[in-house]
């Protein structure tokens, strides 16, 4: 047993080692990405004369900032913003309370940001918000429970889940409370640019009238469906599964709380609380189209296909809210952060930079990109030096990397390494996975510490991954290996590595894994 561990650490090394040698390779004789011409813009443009003869009352500034939409993001920037002194212009398309199947998790690294924003009453009993302080795992009858690492940390300290509506009505009521913060219902249709500068927005209010505002930035956070992203970035977007979601009622879930993953067939089901009463499920449904819900070939999937695999203790309560009828769909989608540097605006939240819900990382993602912003804008008292500003913010895009690409890489590898496949080597992933996290111990809560947003080194992202693929070899060799498990064990590490490289590539080799070898990572403020 002592020599199989020393060959099995040889093998590890020199796999880490080999692999490294190829990101290194990668990164520095990799081709320079092509940037957009600042001469094509999109149609969601409104170029304004080249003179740039304003009308003094049209081009008159009211805000510091506007920002569009007031989801997660846009209320708390805007509360977060306008507590730093500044007057923020909200304009979102419908300030009724949200009811969406998503968003409805935070991890403990967001509402660590949440208590840095001087947010957190805004995710408490008032909401009915649940703590959350880990997740069980279940696979083949078989569960595991994973704990976050929050003993060094004070006791309120943990996960929140909630009503998404309930938490965004929070935010934006804490928001609008403020006398620097008007908050108005209003659909953005177009940027205005004036010699490649965002100006502010054209909008139509509650009443149907277009308006123009006018701030020296414009801060774009409309939401996965953006329309104005285009304007900002090459966006990539991306739609691996959909989530048909349930409201269980009145039912305690195995381990009360925490989150539940079930790694089904064909992809996970989640459960997790979202108030003292209710438990929100989600059934993941890998591609673009799920069953009809109005021809009942939804009831009949949810009821022959899904229902077989819930844990005895949610059966009856899953079948009930089935029965019930409320069912919902959305689609998933992931989207690489790809911005196109504009002076006068940039963009956050969803509109931004999507990844899988599946690990619950956006809103913690989100909430870290509003401090780094705070914090890079908090020594400036004028933002009107629009090309200045814009030079210094490129520095947000390589600061944010080892939250944001942390997160998004393993909410993009654990959704692929959790989905059913037909590989016996993606098998082979996926059971070693549930082993290994079954391990307790480092091999446990390494892990849960990337999940929970509480740990943003990506370095420990990678080794983590590989130990899981290494430690799926080690059991294919175990206790002697032959022809046919060493083959597929080579064929278990090229799996492994043709899930994590990818999205490595989408998140940046060098932004991800050596942000200080990036110029903008040490930009300064603009003088005045």
């Amino acid at each position: 047993m002592v020599s199989y561990e020393y060959v099995l650490g040889g093998v590890l090394v020199s796999l880490l080692g080999s692999v490294f040698f190829m990101i290194i390779t990668t990164t520095l004789s990799g081709k320079k990405q092509v940037k957009a011409s600042s001469g094509v813009k999109s149609k969601r443009f409104v170029r304004m004369p080249p003179n740039g003869e304003f009308q003094p009352e049209m081009e008159e500034k009211s805000a510091d900032v506007v920002i569009v939409g007031a989801g997660v993001a846009g209320a708390a920037l805007a509360y977060t913003l306008a507590k730093e002194g500044r007057r923020i212009h909200v304009i979102e398309r419908d300030l009724s309370e949200p009811d969406r199947i998503v968003g409805e998790l935070l991890q403990p690294g967001g509402y660590l940001k949440l208590i840095e924003l001087g947010l957190e009453d805004c995710a408490n009993e008032s909401i009915d918000a649940q703590k959350v302080f880990g997740y069980a795992l279940y696979k083949d009858g078989k569960d595991t429970k994973l704990s976050y690492p929050l003993e060094n940390y004070s006791s309120d300290v943990a996960g929140r889940s909630f009503h998404n509506g309930r938490f965004i009505q929070r935010m934006r009521e804490k928001a609008a409370n403020l006398s620097n913060v008007k908050l108005e219902q209003g659909t953005v249709t177009t940027l205005i640019e004036e010699k490649g500068t965002i100006k502010g927005v054209i909008y139509k209010n509650k009443a149907g009238e277009e308006l123009r505002t006018y701030a020296p930035l414009t801060i774009v956070c409309d939401g996965c469906f953006s329309n104005l992203r285009k304007s900002l970035s090459a966006p990539k977007v991306e739609s691996p599964s959909c989530f048909v979601g349930l409201v269980l009622e009145n039912c305690d879930l195995p381990h009360a709380n925490h989150g539940h993953v079930i790694l089904g067939d064909p992809s996970p089901i989640l459960f997790y609380p979202i108030s003292s009463t209710q438990v929100r499920c989600l059934v993941d449904v890998p591609g673009t189209k799920v069953p009809s819900i109005a021809s009942g070939e939804m009831v009949k999937y949810l009821k022959t296909k899904v229902a077989p695999q819930i844990p005895p203790q949610l059966y009856n309560a899953f079948m009930a809210a089935v029965n019930k009828g409320n069912i919902r769909t959305m689609q998933n989608k992931s989207m690489a952060a790809n911005p196109l540097p504009t002076p006068g605006a940039i963009l956050l939240g969803d509109s931004f930079n999507m990844r899988h819900p599946l690990t619950g990382g956006g809103m913690t993602v989100a909430l870290s990109d509003i401090v780094l912003l705070r914090n890079l804008l908090r020594p400036l008292r004028d933002l009107n030096d629009a090309p200045a500003l814009c030079n210094y913010l490129e520095s947000f895009y390589t600061l944010r990397k080892p939250v944001s690409s942390t997160i998004n890489t393993l909410a993009g590898a654990l959704y692929q390494v959790f989905c059913a496949s037909p590989d016996p080597a993606r098998q082979e992933i996926r059971e070693a996975c549930f082993a290994y996290l079954s391990l307790g111990g480092i091999c446990s809560s390494g892990p849960v510490s990337l999940l929970s947003g509480l740990n943003s080194r990506p370095l420990h992202l990678f080794l983590h991954f590989f130990a899981v693929a290494i430690y799926g070899v080690g059991r294919l060799m175990f206790p002697f290996p032959s022809p046919k498990s060493m083959w597929l064990g080579a064929r278990l590490i090229l799996s492994a590595s043709g899930i994590l490289f990818p999205i490595i590539k989408g998140e940046g080799v060098r932004q991800m894994f050596f942000p200080a070898t990036m110029p903008a990572y040490y930009r300064s403020p603009p003088l005045h």
